[in-house]
């Protein structure tokens, strides 16, 4: 089935069963009104919500209305935990290859994490607002699984049992702040801010085949300013698969229902083409584009996002139906919109003032 949040006024929103083709929506009130009850409760609340979705796509719900993922809060709007991996293991390698550093033999057997801010994500469709242009703006697209109770010291086999929901991701990252964070030790913090989500939220069964391993067997697609830069494979590359990074998290505490655990940057490795390494898939950040620049040409040549750029990130089944919707987003200043509303306001009353002077 297919859940998502509308917006409501609240900082919650209102639980919605969406239908398969992302068309129709339904009120999910009569069973729970957020989906963090859902998950605290699933095994109760889930077969119910199962009963409603199949009525929505056999036209038989008679509350329907359309979806907009515009109206759309985050699938959960706020959550217990995001802890966010790097699973894709040739990101790093890039990463540290355009720095000419070698990769620590330990990062291919224990997961890269780091725990993000989960207190206040951001809708797929709302804008993305950033201090200043100077801090490095740069999208990140991702895959993120949204767990049940995990208990401690599960097993990555165990922990794939624990997956209740899947969802895309725009893990926003402002790489001017990175290295000076880093630097003291901690890791992210303010270089880390808003995360988006996709509008709905996918049970497993949704995605058929394609969910193997623990990985989505899919292509996960980045446009940016209208044009495609990523066409990234995101599953047989995935180095840890969504097991092996849930366990991680719970190697030494309980993961509780709710817990969200993100895939890290979708990356796939280059090929060799006239003596020249190349990336055909594209890539779904723009610090990969950077480091990819670097090892070609010996410099990075790709700018960072500026004010009014858009991203788009959206994966597709095998039916070539959007599987999630997509996040679609603007980059903008602190009250940017308004402000740019209320210029536009004036000059069209200055113009007015003018054509009446005239008259």
């Amino acid at each position: 089935m297919k859940l998502a949040t509308l917006k409501d006024g609240s900082r919650d929103g209102q639980l919605v069963v969406v239908s398969r083709d992302l068309t129709l929506a339904h009120y999910a009130t009569g069973i729970a009104s957020r989906l963090q009850q859902v998950l605290d409760d699933w095994g109760f609340m889930s077969p119910q919500l199962q009963d409603l979705y199949d009525e929505l796509n056999n036209g038989r719900a008679r509350h329907a209305f359309p979806f907009d993922p515009a109206q759309c809060l985050a699938p959960l709007p706020r959550a217990y935990q995001w802890a966010d991996g790097s699973a894709y293991l040739n990101h790093v390698e890039l990463v540290r290859k355009a720095r000419n550093a070698e990769v620590p033999e330990s990062f291919y057997t224990d997961p890269l994490m780091y725990q993000g801010g989960s207190d206040d994500f951001i809708g797929p469709m709302d804008d993305v607002v950033v201090p200043s242009e100077s801090m490095g703006i740069d999208f990140e697209a991702e895959i993120a699984v949204v767990t049940g109770d995990v208990r401690m010291g599960a097993t990555p086999e165990q922990a794939l049992d624990g997956i209740r929901l899947v969802m895309l991701v725009n893990d926003v990252s402002l790489r001017n702040l990175i290295p000076a964070e880093l630097a003291k030790g901690f890791g992210f913090f303010q270089s880390k801010p808003a995360t988006a989500f996709s509008p709905v939220a996918v049970t497993l069964d949704e995605l058929g085949d394609a969910w193997r391993d623990g990985r989505v067997h899919l292509t996960l697609q980045s446009s940016w300013n209208g044009r495609k830069v990523g066409l990234c494979d995101a599953g047989d590359e995935m180095t840890f698969h969504f097991g092996q990074l849930v366990a991680h998290v719970a190697k030494t505490r309980n993961v509780r229902a709710g817990s969200l655990v993100g895939s890290g940057t979708v990356s796939n490795k280059g090929v060799e083409k006239n003596g020249r390494m190349e990336w055909p898939k594209g890539y779904s950040c723009i610090a990969e584009k950077r480091c990819i620049e670097t090892i070609q040409d010996g410099q990075p040549s790709t700018e960072f996002m500026r004010y009014g750029d858009t991203i788009r990130i959206e994966m597709k089944g095998l039916d070539g139906r959007s599987l999630f919707g997509a996040i679609d987003q603007e980059i903008v200043a602190p009250g940017g919109r308004e402000r740019a509303a209320a210029a536009a306001a004036e000059s069209a009353l200055k113009l007015q003032a003018a054509e009446a002077a005239q008259d």
